[in-house]
């Protein structure tokens, strides 16, 4: 009998790949045309939805493109899938358990992780909320590129809280410092990088301009 213990699913994990298969089975696409559509192989995607890989922030990069999906949005709707698709709350849950008004402790969010680079992105707003903003810090050295498709159908504002980010903006580059804000013009290719030897903190605020 083997003793070897398998370590415990990340529920975010898991909350992810239902996302990703749920966006990509209303389109009614098969693995092969997400792949076709985003660059990233059925068999990655396959791993990803079942629950197998947990996909670095390029690749979710690359698939929220190809949904025409903000990054944010994507990960966004990911955290809500308990919320939006579990069974009915417990009478007397508070209203802010359910994505409604009210508190949200800070032990309480969801943190992901990207196994590449060791950004983490902490969501602040609830699923309801006509805003998403989210917490993010970017390691020392870390560098995450997104294709400008990741962009589309968003107004988005990048707003650093400690640390320095380099902000690629298609052609034009931005040292953002702590108190710095950017708001994103039309979609282009992005990359945030770190280039100093202490962790970056930022805040991302995105609305949606049009529903795909």
């Amino acid at each position: 009998m083997s003793n070897i213990v398998e370590p415990p699913v990340d529920p975010l994990v898991r909350q992810i790949a239902a996302r990703v298969r749920t966006e990509r089975e209303r389109r009614r696409w098969t693995l092969a045309q997400l792949a076709d559509a985003s660059g990233v192989s059925p068999a990655m995607i396959s791993r990803i939805e079942r629950g197998e890989s947990s996909p670095t922030a390029v690749v979710l990069g690359k698939l929220s493109a190809a949904f025409r999906l903000g990054v944010a949005s994507l990960l966004a709707l990911a955290e809500g899938t308990q919320e939006t698709e579990g069974a009915l709350p417990a009478a007397g849950t508070p209203e802010a358990a359910v994505g409604g008004a009210g508190v949200r402790r800070g032990a309480d969010a969801a943190e992901w992780r990207d196994p590449g680079t060791g950004y983490r992105r902490r969501q602040i707003t609830g699923p309801r909320f006509p805003a998403e903003i989210a917490e993010i810090r970017l390691p020392a050295g870390a560098r995450v590129p997104y294709p400008a498709a990741a962009f589309a159908f968003v107004r988005q504002l990048v707003w650093v809280l400690d640390g320095r980010l380099t902000f690629h903006d298609g052609d034009a580059v931005h040292e953002l410092d702590a108190g710095d804000t950017i708001e994103f013009g039309a979609p282009a290719e992005r990359v945030f990088a770190n280039t100093t030897d202490t962790e970056c903190r930022y805040a991302v605020v995105l609305t949606r301009d049009a529903q795909p």
